[in-house]
Parts: structure tokens; sequence; C-alpha cells
């Protein structure tokens, strides 16, 4: 059986470093992690997670570890929760502010121990150390980035939700469409993705796009939207319609648009992704994609509960999209 102090040996560091590394606290460098990851990898070393008594009984907690709980990932919690409950489990919940060690640190072998299974939602660490906590612990990945293909994986279809709600505003009569909230990013994220399905719904109508509504925010809030969605009015550039990649970025655009006494949806249409429960409530009700939080929570109990038996086939799930029409749109 390969030991810790093998792949110590192996990566040349002490035993020490391999504990810290494999415990998530920050006291390496970025190399020396890598390397010692790479040495988990090619010696084939597993954790053993008191002696594995996961596999064996239950701690009758499962973890859902995500950047924030706010919007998609609250409503995303609370059916969890309700799931979870139901093989009397608890859900535990862990915030991460889509930061790289903080992930870590909600990822050590302490924390583990005390877990069934973990739900994730990873944005900052590597392929390696997902692999390693893949190892340790029945695991199952949320969100946009690419995975590993032997670890269960589920998300949206970013960019057909996207092409959705592009479409409809063109078949609205919008031919200047600004994406809020998008970018042109080469790893993929939500935001490209949802960009991309923009792109695509133009080029299928047979129109070009301008790369200059494009717009990105700062942050995911509505205040950085308001102040992007004023600056884009600023900028002299035709606008008749708003394609905000989240719905918080719609609700930004939407008091942007209210303050500038410009009509919705008589001069600017707007659409969201998300389908909030709060959007039914607002002024006439933003039109928005439904990221059918319903399907997604149960595929990923699906899956987890799988691993937690003792399955070993992994699974990538895209969820399904669909369109909710409200009075942000003609």
């Amino acid at each position: 059986m390969v030991t810790m102090s093998d792949v110590a040996r192996e990566a040349g560091v002490s035993v020490m470093t391999v504990s810290h590394i494999l415990n998530g606290r920050p006291r390496a460098s970025e190399a020396t992690r890598e390397r010692v990851l790479s040495v988990v990898a090619e010696l084939g070393y597993e954790i053993n997670l008191t002696a594995r008594n996961l596999r064996a009984g239950r701690t009758d907690s499962v973890a859902l570890i995500v950047p924030s709980f706010h919007d998609y990932f609250g409503a995303v919690a609370d059916r969890l929760a309700l799931l979870i409950e139901a093989s009397n489990r608890h859900l535990v919940l862990e915030r991460t502010a889509a930061n790289a060690q903080h992930e870590r640190e909600a990822l050590s072998l302490a924390r583990l121990r005390m877990y069934d299974g973990v739900l994730l939602s990873a944005y900052g660490i590597s392929y390696a150390e997902l692999e390693l906590i893949g190892k340790a612990v029945p695991l199952v990945l949320l969100g946009e980035r690419e995975m590993p293909a032997d670890l269960n994986h589920v998300r949206l279809d970013n960019e057909e939700g996207a092409r959705l709600a592009t479409e409809h505003l063109l078949s609205r009569g919008a031919r200047h469409i600004a994406v809020l909230g998008g970018r042109f990013d080469p790893e993929q994220s939500m935001a490209s993705s949802r960009r991309e399905g923009w792109e695509t719904a133009h080029r299928e109508a047979g129109l070009s796009t301008d790369p200059r509504l494009v717009v990105p925010v700062a942050e995911y809030a509505m205040a950085d939207a308001r102040t992007a969605m004023r600056q884009l009015l600023d900028s002299g550039l035709p606008v008749d319609g708003v394609f905000a990649v989240t719905d918080v970025l719609a609700h930004g655009a939407l008091a942007a648009l209210g303050e500038r006494g410009i009509r919705v949806p008589d001069e600017v249409q707007v659409v969201g992704f998300d389908d909030l429960d709060v959007d039914e409530f607002v002024s006439s009700g933003l039109t928005s994609i439904n990221p059918n939080h319903d399907q997604l929570a149960a595929t990923a109990v699906r899956l987890l509960e799988q691993r937690i038996a003792g399955g070993t086939a992994a699974e990538h799930v895209v969820t399904p999209v669909s369109l909710v029409v409200r009075g942000s749109t003609r």
C-alpha cells in the first residue's frame, strides 16, 4: 500500500508538507502543491478516511459546498435540502466565495470525515485535487467548468438558455441586444457560454453581433449591473434589448432603465436567466430562463446516492432549460 511517506519521498518534500497539502492548509507554494498532487496521482495514493468508515456506515450528513447562498444557489440549496432530508440525512452548507483556498479548507480531510458525500460547485481548485477528493468521498460536481470524465457532474444548458432568451428578443423585434454580464472567456465559464448562445441566436437569424454590446460586470450584483447598464446607455450605442446572464443582473438593468425614464418593454425589452421567485413580482414581471432547479437537484442527489452505495460509473448530465415569458418583453 502506498503511504504518505512514499509520496513525500517521491516529491522531495516532508510528510508534514504532504499532510498540509492534502488537508487544504495554505502552507505550500502552488508549484509544490502541483508536484505533490502529481505524485499522489502517479503512485495511486488513496486517503484513508478513518479506515473508510464512510463506506461502512453513515454520518447522516451531506455537504453542499458552493460560492454563495444567494439567488440561484439559494434556490438549488433549498431543493437539495428537501431531497437530502427525505433520505434521513442532513444537508451541511459551506460557502467558499469562489475562492480556491476556501474550497480547499472546506474539502480538508477533517471536514470530509463528517460527510456521507459532497455536492460541490468548484471554481478555483485543480483537476488533480478534484480527482483526489473523488477518491476520498462520494462526490458530485455542480457548475459550468469542464470536469474530469470519471467524476459525476451536473450542469445547466447555458448556451441553449441564452439562445432561447435572445431568440425571444429577436422575435419581438429587438435588433440591438446587449448581453449584460457576458464575457469572452477561453475557459468556457458560465458567462462565456451564455454569450455564445446570444451569438448563436443572431447567427441562426442571419444577423451579426456587435462585440461592443457584450457588457461585462465587476461582480454579479445588482449594483454592478446598474452601473454597467448606465455606462452602456451613456455610450450612445443603440440598445433595444437586454439579455442579462443572471436575473440579479436583469434587476440591476431594470433599475438603470427606470432611472432614465426608459419604458420597459416599449423601448427596451429585458430577459434574465434563473427564473427566481421574485421575477413574478417586479414591475410587470421579468421574462427569464427557467433552469429547472428541481431536475438539477434531483439528478445531483440521484448520482450522489449511487456513489454512496458504491457505484463507480460516472455521468455528465446537462439539464434542460425553458423560457418563461412575462411583462418585460413585448
